[in-house]
């Protein structure tokens, strides 16, 4: 999957490009996005073995901003009201529920 994302060009080290073999050093900042969120994690040190999930924020910084993730719950309320494309027309409930939204 990451291997994959490096080819599309989706993930930077230090606001370069990275390949799939590229080498990731301490102090290197990685940005990807991901569910419509940019993350931007900072590498603290590298681990000399394999480690678990669990152990893996002692060797990372997360740099993403708290707005972002804010905005993703603004377009989860937001998807909320939307009707999907083919399920016909408003209820008399719905149109009542439409006509009842108070806009500022």
């Amino acid at each position: 999957m990451v291997t994959e994302a490096c080819k599309k060009n989706h993930i930077t080290v230090n606001n370069l490009v990275a390949k799939p073999s590229k080498e990731v050093f301490s102090t290197d900042k990685i940005t990807f996005r991901k569910d419509q969120i940019t993350y931007v994690i900072t590498v603290l040190d590298i681990p000399e073995n394999r480690v678990g999930p669990k152990l893996v924020d002692i060797y990372r910084k997360d740099e993403t901003s708290p707005e972002t993730f804010a905005h993703l719950e603004l377009l989860k309320l937001s998807k909320e009201d939307h009707r999907k494309t083919g399920a016909g027309r408003p209820t008399k409930k719905d149109r009542r529920d439409i006509d009842g939204i108070q806009f500022d």
